[in-house]
């Protein structure tokens, strides 16, 4: 039986090799992995291993694989209205619409719109065409080191890595990239309140003279039409600002005429203990965009939330900007049913609650290794960065190996074989990002520091 289970998985990973494109994914081993089902927690091998799944497909299926009740919605709406021409409406796309909406005006005291699209990156190209109308057509963008926003041609036009653009070139201009406050590794001799204080007068100091080049004191105008944010960075390590940052940044942007676009792709819906993480921070969005987990990964469906004199039908009329797929019933369907359910549960206190106890389990973790260098994290946003002994150093490479050792599926749990899923980000590629289920179980926690024990041991063992 396991030898016919080799050969077919052979025959793919062949295929595989010859057919598809590598362009659309990213082998994190090689042999790259091949998985066959998944529930809860976690995903399973042709071998039924199991691989406890710490990152959740980047924190698209915050609710766990295989939610009963989100997938009985899709069965349902499948029966009832699966597809409809994008310029016909139906209930759920308004309904769904109605409810982010008035969630926005209830935290931020403004009035404002929705619209669909079919993914982050997607909608990130709607935002930079409403920011850019709201501004009299300025193309240019501010955005952070380290930040991260999707790989079409504008979105790949403010992510910081230029490793996303070099063999493409460049689709209008580049964002102007910003130091964004990283505690860790903050100048000596400064608390991380003071490094990000820093880090605003640094910015402020570009509108002081005309010299400095982004901004005319003679017409009080800005080059610069708006600032795309992480609240938390996702691909950037998730690095965890100062709290007083960004109201700082927000005084400089308000009075310089700059939008605050706040990208909540990854971190929307919970994932730090809020509905949205730029909540814990205090500051106000102009524009917001959110994705992945709207629909628990069921269904490729984003969109933005826009003040209403940026996206009312007199400024942003009709066709704009439009996709065949945006804001299809299948969609809208399962997103509005993730809403009722964050209305009828108190996922702040659940997420608070796991988030600390998995916290505490890496802060013990990092006793024991010197190699982790940092813990740190809000909610269920969680980071632990692998570093030589010094425990500053990145270490990328024993990164590397732990990421291979845990997706080989011979972890040991209580004499069963098991693997464990990781997701690698950072500035230097050596952090690991804990992204898991909102719905993860004490002992699941407890499980996850377990194997990493096991697994950091392995990997420095292999060196």
């Amino acid at each position: 039986m396991r030898q016919d289970i080799d050969r077919e998985q052979a025959a793919l990973l062949a295929d595989e090799a010859k057919y598809c494109s590598f362009g659309d994914t990213v082998h994190y081993v090689n042999p790259p992995k091949i998985f066959e089902r998944c529930h809860g927690s976690y995903m399973f091998d042709p071998y039924g291993v199991p691989y406890l799944d710490l990152q959740m497909w980047y924190s698209a299926v915050n609710f766990g694989y295989g939610h009963e009740r989100l997938q009985q919605v899709l069965k349902h709406q499948l029966d009832v209205l699966p597809q409809i021409a994008s310029q016909y409406l139906h209930p759920t796309k308004i309904e769904l619409a109605k409810r982010i909406a008035l969630g926005m005006q209830e935290k931020f005291g403004l009035e404002g719109r929705v619209h669909f699209n079919v993914g982050g990156s997607q909608s990130i190209e709607d935002s930079l065409k409403i920011v850019r109308n709201a501004r009299e057509g300025k193309s240019l963008m501010f955005a952070f080191e380290g930040g991260y926003h999707g790989r079409t041609l504008g979105a790949s036009a403010i992510t910081s890595s230029y490793r996303y653009r070099r063999r493409f070139g460049h689709f209008g201009e580049r964002a102007q990239f910003i130091p964004f406050p990283y505690p860790f590794r903050r100048p000596r001799g400064m608390t991380a309140d003071e490094y990000g204080d820093k880090c605003v007068r640094e910015f402020a100091r570009l509108f002081e003279t005309e010299y400095n080049g982004v901004w005319d004191p003679k017409v009080g105008q800005s080059e610069y039409a708006a600032f795309y944010v992480e609240a938390i960075q996702g691909t950037g390590g998730y690095v965890v600002p100062p709290r007083t940052f960004f109201t700082g940044l927000k005084k400089v942007l308000d009075e310089h005429g700059i939008l605050l676009v706040v990208d909540e792709i990854q971190m929307g819906f919970y994932r730090t203990g809020k509905m949205w993480a730029i909540e814990h921070f205090g500051v106000t969005p102009d524009v917001l965009v959110f994705a992945k987990s709207l629909t628990n990964g069921l269904n490729p469906l984003g969109g933005l939330w826009a003040r209403e004199e940026l996206i009312n039908p007199t400024v942003f009329p009709p066709g704009s900007t439009h996709s065949t797929f945006a804001s299809n019933p299948l969609g809208t369907a399962l997103g509005l049913e993730v809403l009722k359910m964050l209305e009828e549960e108190d996922y702040e206190t659940r997420v608070m609650r796991a988030g600390a106890h998995f916290l505490a389990g890496l802060q013990d973790l990092q006793k024991r290794h010197p190699e982790i260098g940092d813990v740190d994290g809000l909610g269920l946003a969680l980071r632990a960065e692998i570093c030589q002994a010094d425990g500053f150093t990145p270490n990328r490479e024993l990164l590397d190996r732990m990421v291979h050792i845990g997706l080989s599926g011979d972890l040991d749990w209580k004499g069963e074989k098991m693997g464990l899923v990781l997701d690698v980000g950072g500035y230097y590629k050596n952090v690991i990002t804990l992204a898991p289920s909102l719905h993860i179980s004490a002992d699941e926690i407890d499980q996850a520091i377990a194997l990493l024990d096991q697994l950091l041991t392995r990997a420095k063992r292999e060196a």
